[in-house]
Order: C-alpha cells, then structure tokens, then sequence
C-alpha cells in the first residue's frame, strides 16, 4: 500500500506530537510519498521555528536528520496542472503540490491540516484521517 504524506503528519512524528503513535501504526509496512516540494517545506518549518526562538538549532538539525531518516519517495508534480487547483480554490501552491501528488499516484493523502483535507475530498481524493 501507498499514501502520500504532508509535511503537518510527518513533523508530529518528528516532533513528538500528540498524534505520532497514530501515524506511526497508519503508516507502518506503508510506502511513503510525497511531493518534492515537502523536502523544502520541512526545511522552511524548522527555520521558521528557530527565527521564532521555538527551538535551538542543535534540536532543528537533529529534527532534520530524523526526517532524512524517513523513507519517502519524492514524487515530481505537475507544476502546470497544479496551478488549476491553486486557482480554483485560492490555496497555496505547497498544499496544491499535495493533492495532486495524490491524485497522480491514485494514493490517499494523509494530513492533519483540515483545510487540505476538505479540498482534498471535494475534488474525490481519499483523505486518512487522524482522530
């Protein structure tokens, strides 16, 4: 089986978030995808975290060695055809890449991000969610 996963999923597990041991058992024997874009959005969370003196750098870098340890296979999106999405719902492009990572690969998205998640099903992508 195969999901594609959102940054918001993958930093509550890096994290220690409360829903970690929720998508570590959804996940588990589950081949995980994503779009490329998700490599950098990692990236920008865990500056975003230093700039706002949330966590030290020494605890980022661990967090993104944690990450780099998750086997994910990055899909590449169509940026063209994304922008349709971007358009019709007014949505980042980040979140667009995501849902049409999901509707290439014909996998459900897994996110904690309710907003993703309700556009996500209004254009017939399957949602796993966390509760």
């Amino acid at each position: 089986m195969k999901i594609t996963i959102d940054t918001s999923a993958l930093l509550a597990v890096i994290l220690n978030e409360p829903e970690k041991a929720t998508i570590l058992n959804m996940t588990k024997g589950v081949q995980l995808l994503s779009p490329e874009s998700v490599h950098w959005e990692i990236g920008n969370a865990f500056s975003a975290m230093i700039k706002r003196e949330r966590i030290l750098l020494q605890l980022a870098q661990q967090g993104i060695q944690e990450y780099q340890n998750i086997p994910i296979k990055f899909i590449n999106i169509d940026i063209v055809s994304t922008l349709e999405l971007v358009e019709k719902f007014k949505m980042y492009a980040y979140d667009a890449y995501l849902i049409k990572c999901s509707m290439q690969t014909d996998t459900a998205l897994l996110t904690l991000d309710k907003g993703l998640q309700n556009i996500a099903k209004s254009v017939g992508t399957k949602v796993l969610e966390i509760k």
